[in-house]
């Protein structure tokens, strides 16, 4: 660990930040308390200083370029004028969020085995009084005292060498901080875990593969569960009026030889609702059981109290991986409705209780299988939102993406990747069913604006290629996104009509976030490894 004070601490933030205002935190939209913005992940926010008339005066206030060369996937945290972020591998940087002047640096270096399968990041933290939380590559977790950035407390979470780690930012719920291993191509154990945030002692673990005795243990063969995978790598959601919080888990293992694994795998692909202060399964709803695809089931679940035939409804919306839009009773993980918002080509459809109707032969085989969507999904990770004001579900797409999976026989090593197969892009393919290349003609990245009560689409966004991007919803009838080449772009929430856009010269793969200062609206975006600060021209 290693401490660097660039600037007087007397100028630093010093409010606690209490329970009480991460429960409202949309009381006070000019900061950004939460990975999502708020405990329903809709990353939305009431600032509206910045609207669709305006944002063609969008302009650079400040740019922060981290010292690490590597993804930059962090949403950043904004507390009264100062700002949170990450930094790969896993510093923890405190900036004046109207400047860009550092404060402080606080650096954690990973155990150098450490072996992570998609990149040295973290995305981002959560923080409590004046306590900043972050897990870690070599799978531990930190408390990080947010006015000085000394270290406070850390907790092994497990064994990293045993392929586990932490990549998303925690969440705090009450006075409990939960988070969830990563390492699902390591054929892990998945889990979630909450810990006391004064002293790191576990509270509840919850494993997200059953053992033995436990329900859904009989979806594994033999000891199949005990390398199941099941990961956790993308911060979860929570509601205070039943007193759960739900999260979204990474596919089972081996990624795509299904054959050692047959059974439904529970619970991975699923949702699963908990009880908050016992970590207690109260339902949990699979989106793609034995998934044969690699279609992780990370993505943010979107709380929202929406009519529903009429009635007030407590509801989960979800676009999924593998090209399904779903709406689920976040109460009792009732299913809803469930529609492709992409081409896919595995399923005829979902029955009644939203279970896929699988078509045969789409999985993965030795000469290999071309499939829709690609081994990236329809979606991904990156931050849907949902806007209260024009009632529309915004999502990254890839449209018309397809990859050919392979498979072979893969054996389990502690520590090593456990895989049981390949992927390849179309564009490589030899196979005479992959001719089809992606191109602008044949496959695109997109926004999409659904409408929650029917899945249908409402307007779409082409871009010249795909997106990794998430997406930011405000007030102002502002949608905020990016590109894999480097673009930023605002569009009307309401139609998506172009309102701005600009180029960063760098990837944006995080979830673009807003606030204010001094009463001047600004936008956050992570592209390539730096920060950009957004703000209407003066």
């Amino acid at each position: 660990m290693r401490l660097f004070l660039f600037a007087a601490m007397a100028s630093l933030c010093t409010a606690q930040v209490s329970w009480e205002r991460l429960l409202n935190a949309h009381r006070e939209p000019h900061n950004w308390l939460t990975y999502s913005g708020g405990n329903a992940g809709q990353r939305y926010s009431l600032l509206d200083g910045i609207k669709n008339t305006n944002a063609k005066d969008l302009e650079v206030k400040w740019v922060f370029q981290c010292a690490a060369r590597d993804k930059l996937e962090t949403t950043p945290l904004v507390v009264d004028g100062v700002m949170y972020l990450t930094q790969p591998p896993n510093d923890v940087i405190a900036l004046d969020a109207r400047t860009g002047r550092i404060f402080w640096t606080y650096e954690h270096i990973p155990d150098p085995r450490t072996d992570p399968c998609c990149g040295r990041i973290n995305r981002g933290l959560a923080i409590l009084g004046d306590t900043l939380f972050m897990g870690t590559l070599d799978a531990h977790l930190l408390a990080i005292d947010a006015r000085t950035g000394k270290l406070k407390w850390k907790t092994t979470v497990f064994d990293f060498s045993q392929g586990y780690g932490l990549a998303h930012a925690p969440l705090i719920v009450k006075d409990k901080v939960i988070v969830g291993t990563a390492g699902g191509e390591f054929g892990i154990r998945g889990f979630l875990a909450a810990y006391d945030v004064h002293t790191g002692k576990e509270a509840w673990r919850f494993y997200t593969i059953p053992g033995p005795g436990e329900p859904g243990n009989e979806t594994w063969p033999g000891d199949a569960w005990k390398r199941g995978g099941a990961s956790v790598w993308v911060t979860g959601t929570y509601d205070p009026d039943t007193n759960l919080t739900y999260w979204g888990l990474g596919n089972p293992g081996p990624d795509w030889n299904p054959d050692v694994r047959k059974g439904d795998n529970l619970y991975s692909d699923s949702v699963v609702a908990l009880d908050a202060g016992t970590g207690k399964l109260k339902w949990h709803f699979q989106f793609t059981p034995h998934d044969e695809w690699d279609w992780d089931a990370v993505q943010i679940p979107v709380l929202a109290d929406l009519p529903w035939q009429g009635k007030p409804r407590k509801l989960m919306l979800w676009g999924n991986r593998n090209a399904f839009f779903y709406v689920l009773d976040r109460v009792t993980g009732e299913f809803l409705l469930g529609k492709p918002f992409a081409k896919q080509t595995w399923a005829s459809g979902l029955d009644a209780k939203g279970r896929p109707v699988k078509i045969p032969g789409m999985g993965p085989s030795a000469e290999g299988k071309l499939v829709y969507p690609g081994v990236q999904g329809a979606t991904n990770w990156y931050s849907p939102a949902f806007s209260p004001r024009t009632g529309l579900f915004y999502l990254s797409v890839w449209e018309n993406y397809a990859s050919v999976y392979h498979k072979f026989e893969a054996e389990y090593v502690a520590g090593k990747r456990y895989l049981g197969g390949t992927p390849r892009s179309t564009v490589s393919a030899t196979r005479r069913e992959a001719v089809k290349l992606w191109s602008g003609e044949s496959g695109y990245g997109a926004v999409r604006a659904l409408d929650p009560a029917t899945g249908a689409l409402k307007w779409e966004f082409r871009m010249d290629d795909v997106t990794d991007s998430g997406l930011l919803a405000t007030a102002g009838d502002v949608l905020i996104s990016g590109s894999r080449e480097g673009h930023a772009y605002a569009f009307d929430a309401r139609d998506g009509r172009l309102l701005w856009t600009r180029n960063l010269g760098g990837q944006v793969i995080a979830g673009p976030m807003t606030y204010a200062v001094g009463g001047r609206q600004y936008v956050a975006v992570a592209s390539g490894n730096s920060i950009f600060a957004l703000g209407l021209r003066e």
